[in-house]
């Protein structure tokens, strides 16, 4: 159990093969804005906060409260950069932290015209990676709509496994029908977590 995590000394870079994932810094918001707004039609029957287009302003705020939850260790929320071309991919980001396991969710969004190319679970098993390794994390759990095939294609493809289905969890953003949600797990055995740290 971790008591102070906001001792914890942690990156606010990392690395992958092909990007860049970088906590966001107050001036990332044209270029969230600009991500956003090109896949807007994508994100937004799947994501609550894409219900409406955000204006540049709104996107900045976005990066700057990012950045203060990071130093809090309240959330974390990284950039996805292409290494190749130094162009926003997307996003993705750890929230609903319980430091009393550790345990946390995974999210995570892809601009249109970068999509199908693997950057998510690229992105996603990097961040894997780090929970168990640098957080101390024994669970990461990745929640999804049923309906959106994708995001639960990307968990499984990053070796989460569909732990089960909450029937009628949630109401749609949109619509307000009732939706299920689908709930893919990774778990690190404590006896894991002492072998790679000694």
């Amino acid at each position: 159990m971790l008591q102070r995590p906001i001792l914890l000394d942690i990156p606010d870079r990392l690395e992958s093969e092909r990007l860049w994932l970088r906590v966001p810094r107050p001036g990332d918001g044209a270029a969230i804005n600009q991500a956003v707004r090109e896949s807007f039609e994508e994100l937004r029957p799947w994501l609550p906060w894409a219900a409406t287009l955000p204006t540049v302003a709104e996107s900045e705020e976005f990066a700057r409260r990012s950045a203060v939850s990071y130093l809090a260790r309240e959330a974390f929320t990284w950039l996805l950069w292409s290494k190749q071309t130094g162009d926003l991919i997307g996003a993705s980001g750890m929230h609903d932290l319980n430091w009393s396991v550790p345990s946390m969710q995974i999210g995570y969004w892809v601009r249109t015209s970068m999509a199908g190319q693997g950057y998510i679970t690229e992105a996603v098993r990097t961040l894997t990676r780090f929970a168990f390794d640098v957080l101390g994390a024994y669970r990461l759990e990745i929640r999804c709509d049923e309906r959106n095939e994708r995001s639960a294609a990307v968990a499984r493809r990053a070796g989460f496994v569909l732990e089960g289905v909450l029937r009628n969890e949630r109401r749609h953003h949109l619509s307000q029908e009732l939706r299920n949600t689908m709930v893919f797990a990774a778990v690190k055995a404590p006896s894991e977590r002492a072998s790679s740290s000694s």
